[in-house]
Formats: C-alpha cells, sequence, structure tokens
C-alpha cells in the first residue's frame, strides 16, 4: 500500500490515532504534520522566515512540508520590521536561498521587505496572528497582495502548506527544466 501524502493540521491525538493504524510515519509536533516518505533531498533551496514569535507555528508547517517534499529547507526566526537591523543581519542566507518563505502578522509588512532584498521567488504567507487592526490576518493578506516588491506571491491566511507546495511547484519546473538560475 503506498503510503500517503503530508497531513497538515492533525492535533495530536490524531496522529497517534493515525500512525497506529498507518506504520511507517513520523509526527512533527510542532507543525502539526503527518509523514511517511523522506523522499531524496533537492540541491533546490528554501528558506523559511518568520517575522515573530506568534507566527513559528504556520513557519514550522511550511518548514516540514518543505522537507516532507524534499526541498533542502532551513528556518529563520524573529526577523520581524519592527527590528529591521535583525532581517538585514540574515541578508546573505535569504540571497543564498533559491526561493524564501516570508511568514509573518500584522501588517505583513515583512514580504515586502524580503522581496526588495532577494532576486529569487518570495512566497508570503499572512498569519492570524497579532492585535490592534491585524483582523485575524486580513490586514497582512492585504498588504501582501499589495507588495510593493514585483513579483511576490501570497498564499493564503496560515497556509504554510500551501506556500510549501508552491515553492515544491518552482522547484520541479526547474528541476525538469535543468535550470537553478532562473530568478
Amino acid at each position: 500500500m503506498p503510503h500517503p501524502p503530508p497531513a497538515p493540521r492533525a492535533p495530536p491525538e490524531v496522529a497517534e490515532t493515525v500512525l497506529g493504524a498507518v506504520g511507517g510515519g513520523s509526527y512533527d509536533a510542532e507543525a502539526r504534520l503527518l509523514v511517511w516518505r523522506a523522499p531524496e533531498r533537492t540541491d533546490f533551496t528554501v528558506t523559511v522566515v518568520a517575522a515573530g514569535t506568534s507566527d513559528r507555528p504556520v513557519a514550522a508547517e511550511a518548514y516540514a512540508v518543505a522537507r516532507a517534499v524534499g526541498l533542502n529547507a532551513t528556518a529563520i526566526h524573529d526577523v520581524g520590521v519592527a527590528g529591521l537591523d535583525r532581517i538585514l543581519q540574515v541578508r546573505k542566507e535569504l540571497e543564498a536561498a533559491d526561493a524564501v518563505i516570508v511568514v509573518a502578522g500584522m501588517e505583513g509588512a515583512l514580504a515586502s521587505v524580503v522581496g526588495g532584498l532577494v532576486r529569487g521567488p518570495v512566497v508570503a504567507v499572512p498569519t492570524s496572528t497579532g492585535y490592534g487592526a491585524s483582523l485575524e490576518g486580513v490586514t497582512a493578506l492585504l498588504a501582501m497582495h499589495a507588495s510593493c516588491a514585483a513579483g511576490v506571491t501570497v498564499v493564503n491566511i496560515d497556509s504554510g502548506f500551501g506556500a510549501a507546495m508552491a515553492v515544491h511547484r518552482i522547484a520541479q519546473a526547474r528541476i525538469a527544466q535543468g535550470r537553478r538560475d532562473l530568478p
């Protein structure tokens, strides 16, 4: 029987039940992700960047899904625009990645900042975290869609899974074309 695809958003009790019924899998509690396979790693790199600690669960989901589908993933946390020097300190790591997933709530400004710093694709994930007028992620969603950095792709609120799968499709297209040098 073939193993199922990665299953996101699985609560611990569901994961325990499913793993008991379908052996050979693993569960990432932070990402709430069930995985049954360890695919061969590609040399395509994605960096998952989280603005603040409240964005970490969504970033963990994006990171875990990216790894589950074979991407070479790294994660950088707590580099939101409230302390712009923090994102500038990791600029070289961002520029070295083939793609960047940006996870941010509040006003979602980190996606525009990263989009202005890197050449490669940027996939933005608005999160439902924040206070004030964050409107459960709608503020970040709209800000990311209106990014002044051209070409930033935006997925749905809290969709780390969707972001990782978007990058996976980009990676597969480049690999199929035999090119990693495409912007």
